[in-house]
């Protein structure tokens, strides 16, 4: 079930969308609504959906000032515009903001359809609950202890190279026990678990953006070559790249 915001200045269109489309037969629920951007950000931001429907005309903060506003978050929800504005330009700024699909007025419920469908698809491959970077590490970086940060930052900014944590620990001047034991009490992992998990992470972005193969993906997000690659997704993912791009394909041409 996909959780979904609305985002729309007009009052009816807004209600009519809320309460005339079999959203249940979509597989999905709406949790909040918004007149603009700004509000929309409030009831995201309290809501966390999987998806946000939005206008992209609206007073105070349209929809592609919303979109770039969510981009730069963590765990961004996917975008389904929705507008009555037949302009090219609109869909170009929308592919160049990676949202999920461009809906004119009125709603044709099928394309919405299509388009919950896609995104259904997408999710549904990726147990987040095996990639904790994000929402599991971030007390990481408010523990004081310097060197699990400084490991984190390490991670994030190397992972695409070769990291060890005998390197990092020489780096910082102490030892190695002693970095992966600090690591253990703020983290409940290892210096290898914490970086194949963000790896992961950065790999399932490339492939969900369907424009990398899987083997550039591979070698792009440090794991080198494919067979190492895909022991390392199916260890934390249940499944390997190629079934995932399979799933992934199969989403896009509903």
């Amino acid at each position: 079930m996909l959780d979904l915001v609305i985002v729309e200045d007009e009052d009816i269109i807004r209600r009519g969308l809320v309460c005339t489309i079999d959203w249940l037969k979509m597989g999905a629920r709406v949790v909040g609504e918004a007149a603009n951007g700004k509000e929309a950000l409030q009831v995201i931001q309290r809501t966390r959906p999987q998806v946000v429907l939005t206008d992209i005309k609206m007073p105070v903060m349209d929809g592609i000032a919303l979109t770039e506003v969510l981009r730069a978050e963590k765990n961004p929800p996917q975008v389904i515009y929705l507008t009555s504005y037949a302009d090219f330009s609109y869909a170009q700024t929308a592919l160049h903001l990676g949202v999920c699909d461009y809906l004119l007025k009125p709603v044709n419920e099928e394309d919405l359809a299509k388009a919950l469908a896609k995104i259904g698809r997408q999710e549904q491959p990726v147990p987040q609950e095996s990639i904790s970077w994000d929402e599991g590490l971030k007390a990481a970086y408010h523990t004081g202890n310097p060197y699990v940060q400084a490991v984190l930052q390490r991670i994030e900014a190397g992972f695409a190279g070769k990291l060890s944590s005998e390197a990092i620990a020489a780096e910082l001047g102490v030892s190695t026990s002693y970095l992966s034991r600090k690591l253990k009490e703020e983290t409940g992992q290892t210096f290898g678990n914490l970086l194949a998990q963000y790896r992961l992470q950065k790999a399932i972005e490339m492939l969900q953006a369907g424009t990398w193969r899987v083997y550039e993906v591979a070698e792009q997000t440090g794991f080198g070559e494919y067979k190492n690659f895909s022991q390392v997704f199916k260890k934390y993912l249940h499944t390997t790249p190629k079934a995932f791009m399979q799933e992934i394909t199969v989403g896009i041409k509903l």
